[in-house]
């Protein structure tokens, strides 16, 4: 599902002029099974200075983030009524990307993945076993959701310990485009503020991080790294011009955002309440 939202930006090296910003959410018709196996992760990079930085070493940080990224296909809510009952396949309603954050079992995504708190959650780790799960909670802005997985067994991520990230700053994504399998994105740090806030279909932020980088649809939720396997953003968007052409350019929330959500949410490690006390407003530019 595509939503649309035109806008003028000024960034510090020049004006864009109008821009339309795209969901990075898959939108489902249909029930969905996930296949289950081992995970292959298809590595994409532009020609940029990331790239060489990163490329050489993508086959070691694949392994220490990949068993904390899963995709997921996020279940219609059973009506109260039990109008679904078991033997009823519920409706998949979207599918996108996440991260598990605790090892209890949470998991971040974008809010525009999960739709509405008590949805019913299939997610697919990196061994290929599928989780159920429920989504918990949900804000609308910042665009954020919480799911709570059953007997999660994987690895959660770790968190940088700071927001702040240098202009220029290589950094990687994972997410499932629709019809293409596990991605691995190699971009870089434009800017840590967009400098404005965006809105589209009852959710959004207040602002993000802009990243050179070309995602998809399907890769909403998913999880942005540095070079030492550390979290430090949750991809939200991506952008292109009036005509549908991609900019190369994305959007994602900074790090502390997930923090100050999560910890709220539930009883987090003392790294996340660390990251949820400190604010990417303070990062000098």
């Amino acid at each position: 599902m595509t939503i649309a939202v035109k806008f003028s930006q000024r960034f510090s090296s020049g004006v864009i002029p109008v821009v339309a910003l795209a969901l990075l959410t898959s939108a489902c018709a249909t029930s969905t099974n996930l296949s289950t196996g081992p995970r292959t992760v298809n590595i994409e990079s532009g020609a940029t200075p990331a790239a060489a930085i990163l490329s050489s070493s993508m086959n070691s940080l694949l392994q220490q983030t990949s068993p904390s990224y899963l995709t997921v296909i996020v279940n219609e809510k059973a009506s109260s009524s039990g109008a679904q009952d078991r033997d009823e396949i519920p409706k998949a309603l979207t599918s996108g990307s996440g991260f598990v954050v605790d090892a209890a079992g949470y998991l971040l995504t974008a809010g525009h993945v999960a739709v509405k708190a008590g949805n019913t959650v299939d997610a697919r780790g990196s061994e290929g076993r599928v989780y159920r799960g429920k989504v918990v909670a949900i804000q609308r802005s910042p665009d954020i959701a919480l799911i709570k997985l059953n007997n999660f067994s994987g690895i959660p991520v770790s968190p940088a310990s700071s927001p702040c990230i240098r202009s220029g700053t290589a950094l990687f994504s994972l997410g499932k485009p629709r019809a293409q399998g596990d991605t691995a994105r190699i971009g870089q740090l434009k800017s840590m503020s967009f400098g404005r806030p965006v809105t589209y279909s009852g959710f959004g932020y207040p602002d993000a991080m802009v990243l050179t980088m070309s995602t998809r649809k399907g890769e909403s939720g998913g999880p942005l790294f540095n070079k030492q396997a550390k979290l430090s953003g949750m991809m939200v968007s991506t952008l292109s011009d009036g005509k549908g052409r991609s900019l190369n350019l994305a959007h994602a929330l900074p790090v502390d955002m997930l923090a100050k959500f999560a910890c709220s949410k539930f009883s987090c490690s003392p790294a996340w309440r660390r990251l949820a006390a400190s604010s990417y407003k303070s990062c000098k530019s």
